[in-house]
């Protein structure tokens, strides 16, 4: 009997409850994931022990020492809100009175779009949220459309698009010989593609390539664009950081408007007022008149409402401050364009270096390039020498964040870039 109540014990032990070997094979066909090549970047650099190391792959902004930076607008708007205000849920619009200052910014402050309550618009998660959302949007409202994407783009939009199950198509947009616009053919791609295609546009500052369209390229894009009836939907990251006038930087979107066209627009506050944490951004769409645009907007909410309900409120609260208050409002202005200066001052310090050098090539682009992102034109190879002996950090298709540059490295960087070019 003991014999028995052993052996029992011994294949009670071996053999693991029908639950258990049901459950174990739930997730084990499930492969990691690829690793996002830019927060790769990043890993890499913080795990990196020289003291020389310099990371030009990070998407913020730093200041010249490298530092991360809160606006004072924003510490201010903080100091207003604190204690003052409940934690309650937003709509699942979000804060109309952050929505009310986004569309003053993107569409203009006395735009009669706005007064004539044209524009559908809900808070979003910063500007990834608002493409998704719009994703889904076209993808429920348009089911056989495709969205046809600048070659290249930031990554994410194809994620965006792909995994709201929009069929995605490309247009060219650079040119690598000139590391400039590929105009032409740019503008022949739009000709080609079907009447009423979506079009994904960068209203200022391209990423990855800070080559935007001069003013009178985005007026003959927006004329091709009404000959063939296309929707533009534009993602907007980089208002006020790119040129330091958030007027100017929102030029191409009051460009297509004045022509008659129904567009979208992605917002993020994440760049311009340093909220990269809080995830603040809207999303609009303008439309033909209020009756439709009521619609859209309800639309709008019925697909965010399941997948996060309704949007934060810090963020918002912090928007709508500092928009809302002209004192606020006026030492943002004075902010961004610091911001944006630097960035300008460390193209120009760079192409100066490497000029000094003796370079055989031409860094004219850096300084022709606007926005956060150069497009250096190195070629993997050279960004890995750069990594490897240098201890410099970037993602592989050479885009130099210019907000890791500072007065401290730019020479050293310099200097690197040289070396690993002079042979080209």
């Amino acid at each position: 009997m003991a014999s028995r109540t052993a052996i029992f014990r011994t294949i009670t032990a071996r053999t693991p409850p029908s639950g258990a070997r049901a459950s174990s094979s739930w997730w084990g066909h499930v492969e990691p994931a690829a690793k996002d090549p830019i927060l790769g970047v990043t890993e890499a650099y913080l795990a990196d022990p020289s003291p020389d190391k310099v990371n030009v792959g990070v998407g913020a902004y730093r200041d010249d020492n490298g530092k991360p930076v809160v606006l004072e607008c924003v510490r201010q708007a903080e100091r207003r809100i604190a204690g003052n205000l409940n934690m309650e849920y937003l709509p699942m619009g979000g804060s109309v009175k952050m929505i009310d200052e986004s569309l003053k910014l993107a569409y203009g402050e006395n735009s009669e779009f706005i007064k004539d309550k044209k524009i559908a618009a809900v808070q979003s998660l910063s500007g990834t949220g608002a493409c998704r959302v719009f994703a889904d949007f076209q993808k429920r409202f348009r089911p056989d459309s495709e969205i046809y994407i600048p070659v290249p783009t930031w990554a994410n939009h194809h994620n965006i698009w792909r995994d709201a199950h929009v069929p995605q198509k490309t247009f060219r947009y650079y040119h690598p010989e000139s590391k400039g616009l590929d105009f032409a053919s740019l503008i022949e791609d739009i000709k080609n593609a079907p009447n009423g295609s979506f079009f994904l546009l960068h209203a200022c500052a391209h990423n990855p390539t800070g080559v935007d369209p001069s003013e009178e390229q985005w007026k003959e894009i927006s004329s091709t664009f009404k000959v063939k009836g296309h929707f533009p939907f534009f993602d907007m990251a980089y208002q006020g950081f790119a040129s330091g006038d958030p007027e100017r930087d929102a030029k191409a979107i009051r460009l297509f408007i004045e022509d008659g066209h129904l567009i979208g627009i992605a917002q993020s506050f994440a760049k311009n007022m340093g909220l990269y944490g809080q995830r603040v951004g809207c999303l609009s769409v303008l439309c033909e008149d209020e009756k439709q645009a009521i619609a859209v907007k309800s639309q709008l909410q019925q697909l965010a409402r399941p997948m996060y309900s309704n949007p934060p409120v810090h963020g918002a609260l912090i928007v709508s401050t500092i928009l809302g208050d002209p004192d606020l409002k006026n030492l943002w202005l004075e902010e961004v364009k610091v911001m944006a200066d630097r960035i300008i001052g460390m193209r120009t310090a760079l192409q100066e270096n490497l000029e000094k050098l003796g370079s055989p090539l031409s860094w004219e682009h850096i300084t022709k390039q606007i926005g956060m992102f150069c497009y250096s034109g190195l070629t993997p190879e050279q960004v890995d020498r750069l990594t490897n002996e240098f201890h410099i950090y970037m993602t592989r298709n050479g885009r130099i964040s210019m907000a890791g540059v500072t007065t401290k490295n730019v020479g050293y960087l310099a200097d690197a870039i040289h070396d690993v070019t002079k042979s080209s």
